[in-house]
């Protein structure tokens, strides 16, 4: 049973710092094209950042360039999203899903770790 769990939230002040992980079972991540994504109340869920199992590559939304930084440690089997200068409009919930590579959806999903940002 492939299983993504994801930790790490909490509640910071604007300007803070958090790091999110994101611990695979039944699967690979060195294998998987791993993505975090965010959902704010009463908004969509919108991607965050990723990061191939090919090359390594990242990508980021506009809103947090610079900002946040998504890594991979095959070792543990586990994606982290490393947030600083956090911002009040970073209040969301957080998940991490995984797709094959040339995949286009993504079909595991973690349940979510809350972030509240306090201004």
């Amino acid at each position: 049973e492939v299983q993504l769990v994801e930790s790490g939230g909490g509640l910071v002040q604007a300007g803070g710092s958090l790091r999110l992980s994101c611990v695979a079972s039944g699967l690979s991540l060195d294998e998987y094209v791993i993505a975090w994504f965010r959902q704010a109340p009463g908004k969509e869920r919108v991607g965050v950042s990723c990061i191939s199992s090919v090359d390594d590559a990242t990508s980021y939304a506009d809103s947090v360039k610079g900002r946040f930084t998504i890594s991979r440690d095959n070792a543990k089997n586990t994606v982290y999203l490393q947030m600083n200068n956090l911002k009040p409009e970073d209040t969301a919930v957080y998940y991490c899903a995984s797709r094959e590579v040339g995949a286009a959806e993504y079909s595991y999903w973690g349940q979510g770790t809350q972030v509240t940002v306090s201004s």
